[in-house]
């Protein structure tokens, strides 16, 4: 029977190539599923039999799980996963690194191999603050991660076949062993991989230019002698090339620039180098508190820059000054409420609408609340003020309508007492809260780099000893010596073309003499540049607005010859005047702007850049609206009713916003703050503050800039800041139909601004048809490249690899908004993103993330078949798991004696 049975014809069997649909994803599905077979099975199994039967239930079984896997992932809500979830184990992932290396920092020079110790510490974090599970296995030892990876795919392949085909131990093995080894391992290496990783940083932001500061800055910066050899052997291989060329004419200059470049370099590696290998490395901070020079900030930037103000609380808050400083700033916020107030006011009294007494109660009630808290007997602590001054502010709040400058007298002598007063302003500029303001406003240079000490002649773009080794703690101090002077001129001009962008570059040569030496070196600006820098000071020196005059803009035919002649002309007319000695001394302050601008280094554009940005777009608004009720009232009655109606409203929208825009720069805590009490080990998806969990985009950027920046850590004062702007900036991106309307183009400046796209739509389109689709493809791309299994690919050349890293590292600074920094300080941005980076750089943690990513997606997939339990006991086996349960037990145990004890005695006593 069994002869005649084998002898009989097969019949065919019939297979539903349709698994999701969607053709545009089931026909790239298809074609990974044929050659996974043909790779993996195909090529032994002939060797076997001919006959087709088993290969094609395979397939089926194939296809069965898969049309599974399809339909849940079609019933399942995938908005939780990617914007509560990911980032919750993002944010994670990121604490468990930073609690790591600060465990490493505070061992010192204990550790022999600081790698092999950052991880395992960090797996030691991560049982303290997962509790449950550790993942150290999985992610150290290959022989434990492939048996992980079997278990989970047998787990799926229960749930996803039928019953009949699971029982099938031959065909579930092969299919098991296709899935972990054949596709997950391989792809879960890649995705580790950290030049995998630094490579694909590096695309994603292709567009972006390097920049040479940033380039030196992660040179000086860097701690990987590795990096810095590269580097080095790169910049020494380009430099024997220029040197074996034989040029002549206008080529000698451009070469031997390049040279004086890589000179340059070469050198800052080298005394990197030796710093690293001897042990001696410096804290900038401590080095420039004991060097002595440092550049003068003044009271005024301090007080109306969000970075140099925080740290200027802190110092208020230690020596029992903060009432001043806390009045001063509340002022300032009454100040911008009473006019917004005011300008509405009018405005409606125009249109023949009367709030007036409203309006002024409001106003009044503020007022006397600000009496009340800082001035009155009762007040603590209380401003020490004039008595008389207080006591004919009080007759006026009690007699007269309040006006913005009510306090204004008040608010000049408390801003004297701040200046002048020992206690305060000049006291803090000896302590060490001015010279960390001083590094997060990147005025704080590395004086090791200062000087050159080897006689090289050679100059990088004029000089490589001069501006850009010359640290502003030096220039703050120049205009006190009139030895040293400073003289520059525009010599030429011309015409750039930056990625289809044109634009006229000025080239500017900069001397600078003192008895001791003479440096002469180029920068190069724009006439954005000029327009900025001249804002600049035009509103920190109010004086100079009448005596500087900078050359108008021109629209049309401003890359003329003649014009770009004329304009040099004039701008130089500008640069005499401005460094006229006698303008120096009329406005000493000056001189750290100017010798900023003049320094051979990119120009950072300033603050009052991102002030003049909230005006361009929220006057226009206000302007337009109004324009809008001017313009209604030529429509039918019926129409304009409805028409004036949403103005109105429009209108009241766009006063609340620029209210509460520029108020979220003013607002002032309680001078009994309320502590964050953010517990040593819990996981990020805690509650956040002040009920946010609810609103997802301002949740996803306070998780990631908590975690990235370690705001948590920095005053509370920022960070309510950062909230209240961010919560603004969403309102308007967030807002009901009318307001994403009329906010279309705020939204585009929130997404430049902050790089954030609307997360729950994103969330739509990426798992769109089309995107999934493309994601197949791209999968299908990287296994099987033009239908060929691929190779694995050589690991690449160390020095490739760390050359990677720098150039990533380089991208990632360059790509940082100007504003970021002006708000949470460049040190702190700087430390947030090389700490990201550095977090990427380790195989082991890379593939904890992954996993991570991975179970949370099964779970969300699969929320009946109690994964989270299954991981638990997948993960049982860690070593720092057992060892974290012992601890637990040792310190457990004592109470539990005496728990015990006390239980005895009672029931003794109850006997």
């Amino acid at each position: 029977k069994c002869i005649e049975e084998m002898k009989r014809e097969a019949r065919p069997i019939k297979i539903d190539r349709r698994l999701t649909g969607a053709n545009i994803i089931d026909e790239p599905l298809q074609q990974v599923i044929q050659f996974s077979l043909r790779d993996y099975v195909q090529y032994w199994y002939y060797t076997l039999s001919d006959d087709e039967s088993f290969l094609l239930e395979i397939r089926q079984a194939l296809q069965y799980a898969l049309v599974q896997f399809s339909a849940r992932s079609k019933e399942t809500d995938w908005q939780p996963y990617f914007t509560t979830r990911l980032v919750d184990d993002f944010g994670t992932h990121l604490r468990v690194f930073r609690k790591a290396q600060q465990r490493i920092a505070e061992k010192g020079d204990q550790i022999k191999d600081q790698a092999e110790e950052l991880v395992d510490t960090f797996f030691e974090v991560e049982v303290e603050m997962e509790k449950e599970v550790c993942r150290d296995l999985v992610c150290t030892s290959p022989k434990d991660e492939e048996g992980f990876l079997r278990d989970l795919c047998e787990v799926l392949l229960y749930i996803l076949l039928p019953p009949g085909d699971f029982q099938n131990k031959i065909m579930r093995y092969f299919v098991r062993e296709i899935l972990s080894r054949g596709i997950l391992l391989p792809l879960i290496t890649q995705l580790s991989d950290p030049d995998y990783i630094n490579q694909y940083v590096i695309w994603m932001i292709r567009d972006s230019n390097c920049n040479y500061e940033a380039f030196m800055n992660i040179i000086k910066l860097s701690d990987n002698i590795g990096e810095l050899e590269a580097v080095k052997d790169k910049a020494s291989e380009e430099l024997q090339y220029l040197r074996s060329l034989d040029t002549a004419g206008d080529d000698i200059n451009t070469i031997k620039n390049q040279i004086n470049s890589l000179l340059y370099v070469i050198k800052v590696c080298d005394s990197r180098i030796q710093r690293l290998q001897s042990g001696k490395e410096i804290d900038t901070v401590k080095l420039a508190a004991n060097f002595g020079k440092l550049c003068t900030v003044p009271l005024d930037h301090i007080l109306v820059d969000n970075v140099a103000l925080q740290f200027f609380m802190d110092y208020m808050q230690q020596t029992g000054g903060q009432a001043h400083l806390f009045f001063w700033m509340t002022v300032e916020g009454y100040r911008v409420t009473a006019q917004q107030q005011l300008e509405v006011l009018q405005s409606r009294q125009k249109d023949g609408k009367h709030q007036t007494n409203q309006t002024k109660g409001l106003l009044r009630a503020a007022a006397f609340g600000v009496y009340e808290q800082y001035l009155s007997e009762k007040a603590s602590p209380r401003v020490n003020i004039d008595d008389n001054l207080v006591a004919k502010l009080a007759e006026t709040l009690n007699h007269e309508d309040p006006t913005p400058e009510i306090f204004d007298d008040i608010q000049r002598k408390v801003y004297e007492l701040m200046l002048r007063d020992e206690r305060f302003y000049p006291s803090f500029k000896q302590n060490v809260l001015y010279v960390r303001m001083l590094a997060e406003l990147d005025m704080l240079k590395d004086p090791s780099f200062r000087g050159s000490d080897d006689g090289e002649g050679e100059s990088f773009n004029g000089s490589p000893t001069g501006s850009i080794n010359l640290s502003l703690d030096d220039l703050s101090n120049v205009p006190s010596d009139e030895t040293i002077q400073l003289h520059a001129y525009i010599s030429d001009t011309g015409v750039c073309n930056d990625h289809g962008k044109t634009y006229a570059l000025y080239a500017i040569t900069v001397h600078r003499r003192n008895p001791n030496s003479e440096e002469t070196w180029k920068t190069y600006r724009r006439y954005s540049d000029f327009h900025d820098f001249h804002m600049r000071i035009t509103e920190q020196f109010e004086n100079l607005a009448n005596i500087l005059k900078l050359p108008g803009k021109k629209t049309f035919n401003n890359m003329d010859r003649e014009f770009l002649e004329k304009r040099k002309k004039d701008l130089n007319a500008y640069l005499q005047l401005l460094l006229n000695p006698e303008m120096m001394k009329a406005s000493p302050a000056l001189a750290h702007y100017v010798y900023d601008f003049l320094e051979n280094k990119a120009y950072s554009k300033g603050k009052g850049d991102f002030a003049r940005k909230m005006d361009t777009f929220v006057n226009p608004l206000r302007n337009s609206m109004r324009n809008v009720s001017n313009a209604v009232k030529s429509l039918p009655d019926s129409l304009a009713e409805g028409m004036t109606k949403m103005s109105d409203n429009m209108g009241k929208m766009s006063e609340r916003l620029g209210q509460d825009i520029k108020q979220s720069f003013f607002k002032v805590p309680p001078l009994i703050q309320k502590t964050y009490s953010d517990p040593d080990h819990c996981r990020v998806a805690a509650p956040i503050d002040d009920n946010v969990d609810d609103n997802i985009p301002l949740r996803v950027m306070l998780l990631l800039m908590d975690e990235v920046f370690d705001l948590k850590e920095r005053n509370q004062w920022l960070r309510r800041n950062i909230k209240n702007l961010l919560q603004q900036l969403i309102r308007a991106t967030y807002g009901d139909t009318i307001n994403r309307y009329c906010f279309s183009y705020i939204e585009c400046w929130c997404d430049c601004y902050f790089g954030f796209r609307k997360i729950v739509d994103h969330v739509d389109w990426m798992t769109s048809p089309e995107q999934v689709a493309d994601a197949v493809k791209r999968f299908r791309d990287a296994f099987w490249p033009n239908g060929i299994l691929a190779e694995t690919v050589p690991r690449r050349d160390k020095a490739i690899r760390m050359r990677t890293r720098v150039a990533g590292k380089t991208k990632l600074l360059e790509v940082m908004p100007d504003e970021l920094k002006h708000i949470i300080g460049a040190e702190t941005t700087r430390k947030g993103i090389l700490r990201v980076f550095e977090m990427f750089q380790h195989t082991q943690l890379n593939k904890r993330m992954v996993y991570v990513f991975l179970e949370r997606f099964l779970e969300t997939l699969f929320p009946q078949n109690k994964f989270h339990e299954l991981f638990n006991k997948l993960h049982s086996r860690s070593k720092q798991m057992q060892r974290y349960k012992q601890r637990l037990h040792s310190t457990q145990a004592p109470s539990l004696q005496k728990s015990l004890l006390v239980s005895h005695i009672r029931l003794l006593m109850h006997l």
